[in-house]
């Protein structure tokens, strides 16, 4: 009997802590509504994933599955934000490869043009920070100078747009950590990537009998084999505070 209710309390902990999410794609117009004016929700998340080969190891909506776990957790962990949803396509010519089928690609142009009519839909609904964010490396900089003049647009309305580069950074960056623990970098479908993957999805996203060195027929640029959960922990969770404190910072700064 005890057991039983130990089960039942965990079920009812496991609903609370489930009953209020940040992803607006699961919510209703009225608990966005309550979100941003009676709790204060008034941050939202642009985050864009992404639709491309990762190698013969790993699934293709990895940048898209990526920003889908950590625009949650980033919300979440600042408290006062949601999550937009994650557009699954991004500027990926380089991977757009007949040997190396299912990538999806779309001009820089419609690809800004999406994220500028996504910022204006986020300042109809009332949010007072937009933050504009990819997981993929493609038009990293043209986000970044959208969202300088999308914010000299919105700002006389009291809203800022802002653009957050440390969820792409992070991978660059991570690459010191690699050298550090005597481990192979790269920069495409090596052991970074395989290795997030490998500890949000596990054997769901990533093929553990494909993994093989990188080579220009394979897609990937490095060595994935080394790969573990534990090393995608460490780099999610570098990954998540990154954003965290840039963002933090950002919509915490004097005008």
């Amino acid at each position: 009997m005890r057991r039983l209710s130990l089960v039942l309390f965990g079920t009812v902990i496991c609903v609370a802590q489930t009953s209020a999410p940040v992803e607006i794609e699961l919510m209703t117009y009225a608990e966005i509504h309550d979100a941003i004016h009676k709790n204060g929700k008034t941050t939202v998340l642009i985050y864009n994933g992404g639709t491309e080969q990762r190698g013969p190891q790993a699934v293709l909506g990895g940048h898209t599955f990526i920003a889908r776990r950590a625009g949650a957790d980033i919300a979440r962990r600042l408290g006062n934000a949601l999550l937009a949803p994650v557009m699954p396509f991004s500027p990926a010519n380089g991977h757009l490869n007949e040997n190396w089928p299912g990538t999806v690609t779309v001009p820089t142009a419609v690809y800004l043009s999406v994220n500028e009519a996504a910022v204006a839909s986020m300042v109809t609904n009332g949010f007072r920070h937009i933050v504009l964010m990819g997981d993929h490396g493609g038009a990293q900089q043209e986000l970044e100078s959208l969202a300088a003049r999308l914010d000299a647009k919105f700002r006389p309305k009291g809203v800022r747009v802002h653009f957050c580069g440390a969820v792409y950074r992070s991978y660059g960056e991570f690459n010191e950590w690699l050298k550090q623990n005597n481990l192979p970098i790269g920069t495409h479908a090596g052991i970074s990537d395989t290795s997030l993957l490998l500890y949000l999805g596990g054997s769901d996203w990533i093929r553990k009998d494909k993994l093989v060195a990188g080579s220009k027929q394979n897609g990937i640029s490095g060595d994935p084999r080394l790969s573990t959960a534990a090393i995608g922990k460490t780099l999610y969770e570098r990954k998540v505070s990154a954003a965290v404190g840039e963002i933090r910072k950002m919509t915490t700064a004097k005008p």
